[in-house]
């Protein structure tokens, strides 16, 4: 299939010439003349590779790198430098970009880099796909003793052995494609394929190919039959994560294959009969989302038979310290750096901290703390200051009648964005939250530019 490169620069001209040159080698070019237009593009297009220039106006290489690898964390990236920016190239490196290329520079050594890149891309995306595999088969502990973690448990015990549709429900990091894993690992389906999808990191125009597949000639650069990802699982189990960022048109598709247990390929008029249990999960409230008319009533039933709700890390307090020790343990295995010990006063600071981002940010933290310790033991020095630092807590009193936390987030939301002119990257990172999530929440609150 003819590859697909994003190039990514403010001058048109060297677009132009790069597209020139790239094209003679049958490459199917895109472009896009600053980060945001990038995003964009990168999203209807989903290339093989991305030439992204440092310097730009709206949004520059290094925030649109940052967001590139937020969409697509595998992606070959290689940076377009000038003079004077090798400070930023090396910045960029250190981000995930694969490369740099120092402008003016010649056609052939663009090309050199460009087929070493997309050599790359393609390991590493076979790396991914063997290491969860392996992950899959090997089976992560789902890690805790608490009264709520045995509930769910206990449910995912209950449910396993039969063919019933789960839908798993909690915030962003709380474990739920471990609860996924498990349900499959535990089921009569474990010896056979378990396919696992990110719905919300595919771009709409390809869910369709992923998903269902595609035949030959059905659209440009269809030049053989793919197997989608139901085909796969067939015999076993599929986990649509992020089910909630469907659009209604592919809501209507996948209800009809859970209904019929049947699918179609793209451009193809053959059904297929498929035998797959489906396991879904979401961090949003899909119930909300039917009363708002973005999720469909009937594919939230179909889908919600087996509801597991799982409970963010704050609620789940005691299993802290376990968790603490395991993640521990693995990073001090991964550096070399031997067995590692963390003070009780930073055990229970991180015990009372609120964890917004659950599981994911406390396996982040220890990871960062075990690296930059200069020690075998982690002291309150090692602390970050998110964890640290009160004087943003103390600054917010709660009023004695209470207060609407919706109608907080949507006033902070606002005021971030009045003063960035609505400028969503920047307005994201005065919120520090990803421009993602900020665009959810717009829509959420119904805020639009007057």
């Amino acid at each position: 299939m003819t590859k697909k490169i994003l190039v990514v620069d403010d001058e048109k001209n060297m677009r132009w010439a790069i597209g020139k040159a790239l094209g003679k080698e049958g490459f199917e070019i895109y472009e896009a003349s600053n980060g945001e237009e990038a995003i964009t593009m990168f999203k209807k297009v989903n290339p093989q590779l991305v030439l992204l220039d440092l310097k730009m106006p709206v949004m520059d290489g290094i925030q649109a790198l940052k967001e590139l690898k937020e969409l697509k964390e595998e992606i070959p990236i290689i940076m377009l430098t000038a003079h004077g920016t090798m400070e930023s190239a090396i910045e960029a490196m250190k981000l995930g970009a694969l490369d740099y290329i120092s402008k003016p520079f010649e056609v052939e050594e663009l090309k050199v880099i460009i087929n070493k890149a997309l050599g790359f891309g393609a390991l590493k995306e076979e790396v991914n796909y063997l290491r969860e595999e392996l992950e899959i088969s090997l089976g992560k502990p789902i890690v805790g003793s608490s009264e709520e973690l045995k509930r769910v448990l206990e449910m995912v015990d209950r449910v396993a052995k039969t063919n019933a549709t789960v839908l798993i429900l909690g915030e962003s990091g709380t474990g739920k494609e471990l609860i996924a894993n498990a349900i499959h690992n535990k089921s009569d389906r474990k010896d056979k394929p378990y396919v696992k999808i990110n719905c919300g990191a595919i771009p709409e125009n390809l869910i369709e190919s992923e998903l269902f597949g595609y035949e030959k000639g059905a659209f440009t650069g269809a030049v053989s039959k793919k197997v989608g990802k139901f085909e796969r699982a067939n015999g076993g189990t599929i986990f649509l994560d992020e089910i909630g960022e469907l659009d209604l048109s592919m809501q209507v598709k996948l209800l009809r294959v859970l209904q019929e247990k049947e699918l179609e390929r793209v451009g193809g008029n053959q059904p297929i009969m498929i035998d797959v249990r489906v396991v879904a999960a979401t961090n949003r409230d899909l119930f909300k989302m039917v009363e708002r008319g973005d999720f469909r009533e009937d594919l939230y039933y179909r889908l919600n038979v087996i509801p597991i709700q799982l409970p963010p890390l704050r609620e789940r307090k005691e299993d802290i310290p376990l968790l603490i020790q395991y993640f521990l343990d693995n990073f001090s295995n991964e550096t070399g750096r031997g067995k590692m010990t963390i003070e009780k006063d930073v055990e229970e600071k991180l015990i009372n901290h609120q964890w917004k981002g659950n599981i994911r940010e406390l396996e982040n933290m220890i990871e960062r703390m075990v690296i930059l310790c200069d020690n075998n033991i982690i002291t309150i020095n090692n602390l970050p200051k998110e964890i640290t630092s009160t004087e943003i807590k103390d600054s917010y009193k709660l009023p004695e009648n209470g207060i609407s936390i919706e109608e907080l987030e949507k006033n902070l939301i606002l005021q971030a964005l009045e003063r960035t002119d609505y400028n969503q990257t920047k307005a994201a990172q005065l919120l520090n939250i990803s421009r993602h999530t900020l665009i959810y929440r717009m829509e959420k609150y119904q805020i639009k530019k007057n």
